[in-house]
């Protein structure tokens, strides 16, 4: 394996998901964990990717819609390495219908349960929103921007907590720096 371009690969695979294509963050993000002791089948993974690319290359992102709102969709996957019991977190924010920053990347702290998992997923789509607002309204360019952002997860518990928060016994083990959300509820910055 040492003659092998897996460092170079795993760059020119990143440039590529940071700059346009999305649909391999989770892929990229995956391989890249290797890069210190990589082995066939993770060079095996990266041949994947590029031929995926090649099939896809004329995917492209389309910005179609005549509306500029701010849009973030929010998911995560419980616990999905199994080596080190952690759990995925992945958000897209799109901007006149076309996607403006995507992320998939694994949480820092353990979650115990799924509701913990989306609930720092969404923590950490929430601080992305605020901040991509800031800087959309500091370009001066978008008439809407005084709008408040709206995030999509698919965990009707975090979405009821965040607009009503109330201590629960299944929820208090969660880390009081993820309720970032609440605070932005009730700023009606996020909606």
């Amino acid at each position: 394996m040492s003659n092998i371009p897996y460092a170079s690969a795993v760059g020119s695979l990143m440039y590529a998901m940071l700059c346009t294509r999305r649909d391999i963050s989770y892929s990229v993000g995956i391989v890249s964990r290797y890069q210190s002791n990589p082995g066939r089948d993770h060079w095996r993974v990266i041949k994947n990717i590029l031929k995926y690319l090649r099939r896809t290359k004329d995917y492209m992102l389309v910005y179609g819609s005549k509306d500029l709102i701010l849009t973030g969709y929010i998911d995560s996957d419980f616990q999905s390495d199994k080596d080190a019991k952690k759990s995925i977190s992945g958000s897209v924010f799109t901007l006149n219908g076309g996607a403006v920053v995507w992320r998939s990347i694994k949480q820092s702290s353990i979650a115990n349960s799924t509701m913990e998992a989306e609930y720092v997923a969404t923590c950490e789509a929430a601080k992305e929103a605020i901040w991509l607002k800031k800087f959309l309204t500091y370009l001066e360019i978008f008439p809407n921007m005084h709008l408040s952002i709206t995030l999509y997860c698919d965990n009707s518990g975090i979405a009821a907590n965040s607009r009503e928060p109330r201590s629960h016994k299944r929820g208090k083990h969660i880390e009081r720096k993820y309720h970032l959300i609440e605070k932005s509820y009730i700023e009606e910055m996020l909606q």
